[in-house]
């Protein structure tokens, strides 16, 4: 039986405007397509006691993280009709302001781009084998919590 190749859903460092900007461009072919969502996670600049976050190192269990990765999205396929969803997230040093995370889901209508969207950044959160180290100004460090 052949092995699945899983979706590599990895980018070092920040995404780019311009990365995003494509993305979206290259479904225009697709005149099918109705709708997108898109949801953008950007780093905050939090204020964490006198240190301020400049940035966030994120690590993954990369292996684990894109077969559950596969799972969610096979999930939210099935529960919606979608005709793509797309998933990107950092890995490495992301300063604040910049983008760490990029979902975008395309359907023939808004609400099942707009639910799928929603749902597939819920359990990105909640259920992917990914840490983020938040680096302070004061040259500390704190895990991030999800919340």
């Amino acid at each position: 039986m052949k092995e699945k190749k899983l979706k590599n859903i990895f980018s070092p460092g920040a995404i780019p405007a311009h990365f995003i900007a494509d993305s979206i461009q290259k479904h225009q072919a697709n005149t099918a397509i109705g709708a997108h969502s898109i949801f953008l996670g950007q780093v905050r600049a939090d204020q964490l006691g006198d240190a301020q976050v400049t940035g966030i190192n994120y690590t993954a269990y990369e292996e684990m993280a894109l077969l559950k990765m596969d799972e969610i999205r096979e999930d939210v396929f099935k529960k919606y009709r979608l005709t793509c969803i797309h998933v990107y997230h950092s890995l490495g040093l992301v300063a604040a302001g910049e983008i760490c995370l990029f979902v975008f889901t395309s359907s023939a209508h808004r609400k099942a781009a707009m639910d799928a969207c929603g749902e597939l950044v819920e359990r990105i959160k909640a259920e992917l084998p990914i840490w983020g180290k938040e680096i302070l100004t004061n040259e500390s460090h704190q895990w991030k919590e999800n919340k």
